[in-house]
């Protein structure tokens, strides 16, 4: 235990466990020790400075990172691949995201967001304002040095003079001077800097998680685009095919050789092939102005895609390694971790707060009652005014305000807790998708297949006689949804590739 006398004021120092308590001596001084007292105070002074300046552990709590709130490895199950709880040789967060998106269109348009965004600029002013804010507090560890002059002129008259005439006074200064300087022995400045300093730590990481979100949220609109202008072509590949077969009808209707029940079952195909023309019109129009919004302006026609492509992502499957290493790369979580540092650390300013403040206010220069005499020997004028200040009563306002500091932590880490279980069900959701889609894919494929046959077959005995056109009509509309489930399927495949890329932590 260290004891340190501070003007009649002792302070012990339990360096083991941070911490301070204080008890009042006698502060009185006699005429007779008056010049002793002086030095005494000069030397405390200085002493207090060389404290200051060779640096002081704040009075926060020590940090130590939560335990991830978790199961050590990822869901198992039919749902799951078979790899999910392998480990990976280069995590996604290291992948950046140009190497990832090979699609040169989709790149552009990636670029374009990256610049246009507003967004991400905004998240990009937050950082640059929090990097400000950490300045300002970082300031206050030193002294604010101002250099300052003045003059002075004043007419006294003469019922206010002492020798009952009236006189003029004139006064100039000049000097250097440091304005209520803190000796932080308690740490309460150094822990709002810490406090600062996490915050602007967290807006990095913030920055870095709105723009992987961006980048996936391009890729995501650029796919739903691509899946409705692809649903738009096939609507009017079957509408011009239906139109065909709605003329070869009527012709048999006039010729007397089809029924009106045929030409008009051959009309409905027609009709909702229209009506789905007009549907995924909408859509497309709809599409692209998402992705604008996204971007953050306009859009040459030749970097919207056209249909669907396989070769959108470099990598066709992604290993997501072990969720303590992945999770806790993740922008989100790093954000809400230095959060929780920085309400740590303020529990450090609240507690200094119940201890005594020590402030120095000192001037020196030059005065005097004439301009030209201002830098004459004799002229040197100076002023050290150093001040303790000891809350003794202030209404338990110091103690709430530790309270709400610590429960601020505690909010803070429950929300640290709350970010990686989000994000582990994000993970194991993407996952449990990804274990099926595959299967999806070859079986919807093989279906489409199968009703594209069965169509060929159906027409085929329609044009010899041997079926009505029911049969026709049945299988061409089995075919139709066969596709269209087919184009859902391949963007579920890619649009869940791109959520792997974003939930494991892609790289920026």
């Amino acid at each position: 235990m260290k004891l340190i006398n501070v003007f009649g004021i002792t302070l012990r120092h339990r360096g083991t466990e941070k911490t301070f308590d204080c008890c009042m001596g006698n502060t009185g001084v006699s005429n007779e020790n008056r010049s002793s007292a002086v030095k005494k105070g000069l030397s405390v002074s200085l002493c207090l400075c060389v404290l200051t300046l060779t640096g002081c552990s704040t009075m926060a709590p020590r940090y130590t990172q939560p335990a991830v709130p978790v199961s050590a490895t990822w869901p198992a199950g039919p749902a799951y691949p078979a790899g999910a709880t392998q480990t990976v040789q280069i995590p996604v967060a290291e992948i950046p995201w140009r190497e990832f998106f090979v699609d040169e269109q989709l790149r552009k348009l990636i670029d374009l967001a990256l610049k246009n965004n507003r967004d991400l600029r905004v998240a990009i002013l937050n950082i640059e304002r929090s990097r400000a804010q950490y300045q300002i507090q970082r300031s206050d560890l030193l002294p604010k040095v101002d250099a300052s002059a003045g003059a002075n002129f004043q007419r006294v008259p003469e019922g206010l003079s002492g020798n009952g005439r009236s006189t003029s006074l004139e006064q100039y200064n000049v000097g250097l001077g440091v304005s209520s300087y803190e000796l932080d022995l308690f740490g309460r400045v150094r822990s709002l800097k810490d406090q600062a300093l996490e915050q602007y730590l967290a807006t990095e990481q913030a920055q870095r998680a709105v723009q992987i979100s961006l980048v996936s949220q391009v890729a995501t609109s650029y796919l739903a685009l691509a899946a409705d202008r692809e649903r738009l072509a096939l609507a009017r590949e079957t509408l011009a095919s239906q139109q065909e077969s709605y003329k070869l009808i009527k012709s048999r209707f006039d010729a007397g050789v089809s029924s009106s029940l045929a030409l008009n079952q051959a009309r409905t195909t027609v009709d909702t092939a229209r009506v789905d023309i007009a549907r995924y019109t909408t859509l497309v129009a709809q599409d692209e102005n998402a992705l604008a919004l996204v971007v953050g302006s306009s859009i040459s026609p030749d970097l919207l895609p056209q249909a669907l492509s396989e070769t959108l992502t470099a990598l066709k499957d992604i290993a997501p390694g072990l969720p303590s290493d992945v999770l806790l790369r993740r922008p989100d979580i790093l954000q809400a971790e230095g959060q929780l540092k920085g309400a740590n650390a303020n529990i450090g300013a609240a507690r200094a707060a119940l201890f005594p403040r020590i402030t120095l206010v000192s001037n020196i220069g030059f005065g005097s009652d004439d301009l030209a005499g201002l830098f004459k020997p004799g002229s040197l004028a100076w002023k050290f005014a150093p001040q303790i200040t000891l809350p003794i009563f202030d209404g338990g306002s110091n103690k709430a305000k530790l309270t709400v500091a610590e429960v601020d932590r505690d909010i803070a880490l429950a929300g640290y807790e709350k970010a990686i279980q989000t994000a582990f069900r994000e993970v194991a959701d993407a996952l449990a998708q990804r274990g099926a889609i595959d299967e999806q894919l070859a079986a919807q494929q093989s279906l489409t297949d199968a009703t594209a046959e069965s169509y060929r077959l159906s027409q085929a005995r329609f044009d010899k006689g041997v079926d009505g056109y029911l049969t026709v009509l049945d299988s061409q509309r089995s075919l139709y949804g066969a596709q269209q489930n087919l184009i859902s399927a391949r963007l579920s495949r890619l649009a869940n590739l791109v959520a792997l890329y974003k939930v494991l932590g892609g790289g920026a």
